[in-house]
């Protein structure tokens, strides 16, 4: 999984628990990619949030291309929140949210995720 100019891979990393795969791309929602990118390696405490779990990055982003409903495997931004969101199953979220990349392997770590778990987002 190289990096090219549209396409960043990253790796997901739960302290304790294990690591995922996914890739961040830029043609979803390219002003908040960058924005995300910039601020590597992001690393919060998640919260369970409607289908999934989040965490504050601290980018202050509006919405770029957002969509109502997800994949599982999907990483978002939620402009609402302030924050990055990583969907373990289908869902709608309580807003808007801008797609910015996706879950490529270890989707089953994201349902090991407790209220508090440590998660670090960096480049491969």
């Amino acid at each position: 999984m190289a990096e090219s100019p549209s396409r960043t891979p990253i790796r997901i990393v739960v302290e304790g628990v294990g690591e995922a795969r996914g890739e961040l791309v830029k043609i979803l929602a390219p002003l908040t990619v960058g924005a995300l990118l910039k601020r590597m390696p992001l690393r919060g405490r998640v919260h369970p949030t409607q289908g999934g779990h989040s965490f504050i990055v601290g980018i202050r982003r509006g919405t770029e291309k957002s969509v109502s409903s997800v994949e599982a495997g999907t990483v978002a931004y939620w402009p609402m929140g302030d924050a990055v969101v990583l969907y373990s199953r289908d869902a709608r979220p309580y807003s808007l949210v801008n797609k910015v990349g996706q879950i490529l392997e270890g989707l089953e770590l994201l349902e090991s995720l407790r209220s508090g778990s440590r998660v670090r987002i960096e480049r491969i």
